[in-house]
């Protein structure tokens, strides 16, 4: 845009170079529009500037595409546009330059959103645009790869046709070879025949002294079979007979632990219950009573080789982990160096403790709290019946005296 300087201008003129380079070329395009004249006063004159700023830039934005592009801004600025031109129809000249202005710059607003979504549209289109050229193209050389795989194929198959052809001349030839070779074939074969029928005579007095000293080896398997059968039946009874001494041993051993302490029967072995009270309260000392109960076991135990001992210590849970954990264990190993004591072998004794993690009551009552606190003997072995288990490394850790338990 440039200015024009009139013969009658007042005031001072000053020109200026203007940076055209700083608008985009195409951001102002004037069109003529018969609304631009639409509802003109009689007096132009009459009318302010503002207004016909307003009017203008309202136009503009227009013209630009806000009214699609932005439609928003665009819908305010014509709300502010006619409440200036209301103002001034009740000729409140200041609310409507104010207003006036506001619809001025709300009008240039929606005129650059336009644009900037316009220049979105537009790059948009031209994506798609290279992006349908690339898929028209990448169609195209995959319908050529087609093609091209499809004369290969064709070729291939001619070439197989062609081949197969040969071959067949090739089996056809070779069957006329093989006919000829079974004709000479057919010949010794007969010659073969008459040989073999006075070998077959022959063979047939060698098959019969055969037949005869199978029957006698038949006769003779038939007596050994009888004779591993009467051995299995044997071995089936001495089994069973161990596995009833096994079952008369467990039932003994039974009650005479449960005469001492405790016993239950398990998968695991007889469980021996060693209850809280043969040991001083949070301690691991053993009392004068456990001491006695634990010799009578010991002295069972002796007294029949071949059964194992896996002492577990159990505690309830009152105290931290660590504190229960440790009187466990301090519990599990006295009563394993004590049974070490009686003569008890090693290799048969283990210990292990397990803290307050296998309750078998609940830690709510106090009933429940002795019953959990407790030391239990699996005794275990082939002599009653229970596979002996892996002997486990027992804790080497020296006793240390134990805080009172809560």
């Amino acid at each position: 845009m440039e200015n024009i300087i009139r013969a009658d201008t007042l005031g001072k003129a000053e020109v200026i170079d203007a940076k055209f380079e700083l608008l985009k070329r195409g951001s102002y395009v004037y069109r003529a529009d018969q609304s631009a004249t639409r509802n003109m006063p009689a007096d132009p004159s009459k009318t302010p500037l503002y207004l016909w700023e307003a009017r203008n830039a309202v136009q503009i934005a227009r013209w630009t595409g806000a009214d699609k592009y932005a439609g928003d801004s665009f819908q305010k600025a014509e709300r502010l546009l006619q409440q200036a031109e209301d103002y001034k129809t009740r000729k409140q000249e200041k609310p409507s330059s104010m207003i006036a202005r506001e619809a001025i710059q709300t009008s240039e607003d929606a005129r650059l959103i336009a644009i900037e979504r316009q220049e979105q549209e537009r790059l948009a289109n031209e994506r798609r645009a290279a992006a349908e050229r690339e898929a028209a193209e990448k169609a195209k050389a995959e319908e050529a790869a087609r093609l091209q795989a499809q004369a290969q194929q064709q070729q291939q198959l001619e070439a197989a046709k062609r081949a197969q052809a040969e071959e067949q001349t090739r089996l056809e030839q070779q069957r006329r070879a093989q006919a000829d070779a079974d004709r000479q074939a057919a010949e010794t074969a007969r010659a073969q025949a008459q040989a073999e029928r006075l070998a077959a005579e022959k063979a047939k007095g060698e098959a019969e002294a055969a037949r005869q000293a199978a029957l006698e080896q038949q006769q003779l398997l038939a007596k050994q079979a009888e004779a591993a059968r009467l051995a299995a039946s044997e071995a089936d009874r001495a089994r069973l007979s161990a596995e009833q001494d096994k079952e008369r041993l467990r039932q003994q051993l039974l009650q005479q632990f449960n005469m001492i302490l405790e016993t239950r029967d398990s998968a695991r072995g007889l469980i021996v219950n060693m209850s809280d009270v043969l040991f001083d309260t949070g301690k691991y000392t053993l009392r004068p009573i456990a001491r006695e109960k634990l010799a009578r076991v010991g002295g069972i135990v002796l007294s029949h080789p071949g059964l194992n001992i896996e002492v577990e210590g159990h505690t309830d849970s009152v105290g931290s982990d660590e504190y229960n954990q440790k009187l466990s264990e301090q519990r599990a190993n006295a009563v394993r160096e004590y049974l070490l004591s009686q003569g008890l072998p090693a290799t048969s004794l283990t210990a292990k403790g397990f803290g307050e993690t296998t309750p078998v009551a609940s830690n709510d009552t106090a009933a429940g709290r002795q019953q959990n606190r407790r030391v239990e003997l699996v005794v275990s072995g082939e002599v009653i019946g229970t596979k002996i288990s892996e002997i486990r490394g027992t804790t080497t850790t020296a006793p240390a005296a134990a805080t009172p338990q809560p």
